[in-house]
């Protein structure tokens, strides 16, 4: 008895990747639903427009209550509801108020304050906030009008599915030629490691595209999600988000021995992807530095064009900060995959020559 437990802690010592589930996970869940899971958002970030602009911002400034809730992030006394609507449909903002002159001339002077619905818990504290107001604005909440969670949710299950395609099971594919030995059968082949990369992703990547215009299309019939933007951005959006979370499978697959490890290393990616990406929990409402390690994950911000384009018709302009972000990382994932996958393969061409020279020796003779 006393040999067996001994033995199993010799193993678990040995398998670093074993340990790290143990010890590590535990760890990183207690930090992230401990600074992450809040789905409260304290501040609401306020775009002002009209010409009565000044005088809000100075009474939000007035009242301490106020300017704890309310964050005016935009103020443009020039501007009418037209302006007030894209600060909303490119996400500067939670909630517009537009007043004076910059109302339209049926609203009988009444500032009218406009929601940003497909951020469902901002939209849910600002409805509270206009609530306490009763009649002394007009409100109207934008894309999202009746808050449906449905909604919100399904452009970001179209990133989770894609995630979990391009890295959990994408990750087991260069472990099984490990497992295998033919590994060493491709180290040998005159191919790239980038061609061996490409070869092996391709049919990941056009399952994960089928996949993607089936959860779309099921998404918008069954819940009723509207597609209000650009299908080039959306279709731009994914094959770029795509190529970063198969990049990080491969990875995985070069740095793991068995498909146990690379399940286990895919799982410990996925997850945190998941918890801090903003699909659950609204990234407003997590601590700073939680927050920016929620930025480091492509589903952020395939998250943020998703819900950009499906539901607000988000402007290129605005999405030109996530796409770049996106591509960014794809070109760091499969650069670091193919980094490790020459490595992987450069002992076994290393003998190549000597296969070739004895080979040439023999029709010598």
């Amino acid at each position: 008895m006393r040999a067996m437990v001994l033995k199993e802690f010799r193993e678990l010592r040995r398998d670093k990747r074993t340990l790290a589930m143990l010890i590590g996970l535990p760890l990183m869940l207690l930090i992230i639903f401990g600074f992450a899971a809040n789905f409260t958002v304290d501040t609401l970030e306020v775009a002002v427009a009209g010409s009565d602009a000044d005088q809000v911002e100075q009474l939000v400034a007035s009242n301490p209550q106020a300017e704890d809730e309310l964050d005016i992030v935009a103020t443009e006394p020039g501007e009418g509801e037209a302006w007030a609507r894209d600060q909303l449909a490119d996400d500067h903002a939670d909630l517009a108020v537009v007043t004076g002159d910059g109302l339209a001339d049926d609203s009988g002077g009444t500032p009218l304050v406009l929601i940003d619905g497909s951020n469902l818990f901002a939209a849910q504290a600002a409805n509270v906030v206009v609530a306490g107001l009763g009649d002394q604005v007009d409100h109207e909440v934008l894309y999202n009008p009746d808050l449906t969670t449905s909604w919100v949710m399904v452009p970001a299950l179209i990133g989770l599915i894609l995630t979990f395609i391009g890295t959990l099971i994408t990750s087991i594919g260069l472990v099984r030629e490990r497992e295998s030995g033919t590994l060493e059968q491709l180290a040998v082949m005159p191919f790239s490691s980038t061609a061996v990369i490409l070869g092996k992703i391709t049919p990941y990547f056009l399952l994960a595209c089928v996949d993607m215009v089936i959860v779309t299309v099921l998404g918008m019939w069954v819940f009723d999600v509207p597609f209000n933007g650009s299908v080039v951005a959306f279709v731009l959006g994914a094959g770029i988000f795509l190529f970063a979370v198969l990049g990080i499978g491969v990875l995985i697959s070069t740095v793991s021995q068995n498909t146990g490890q690379a399940v286990q290393v895919a799982m410990m990616t996925l997850l945190p992807q998941v918890l801090l990406s903003g699909m659950i929990f609204p990234l407003d409402a997590m601590a700073a530095g939680v927050r920016w390690i929620g930025y480091l994950f492509p589903l952020t911000w395939f998250t943020k064009i998703s819900q950009g384009v499906m539901l607000r018709d988000a402007s290129w302009e605005y999405l030109a900060l996530p796409l770049g972000i996106l591509v960014v990382m794809a070109c760091v994932f499969f650069g670091l995959a193919v980094l490790r996958l020459r490595r992987s393969i450069s002992p076994a061409r290393s003998h190549t020559p000597q296969v070739e020279g004895a080979a040439d020796g023999v029709e010598a003779r």
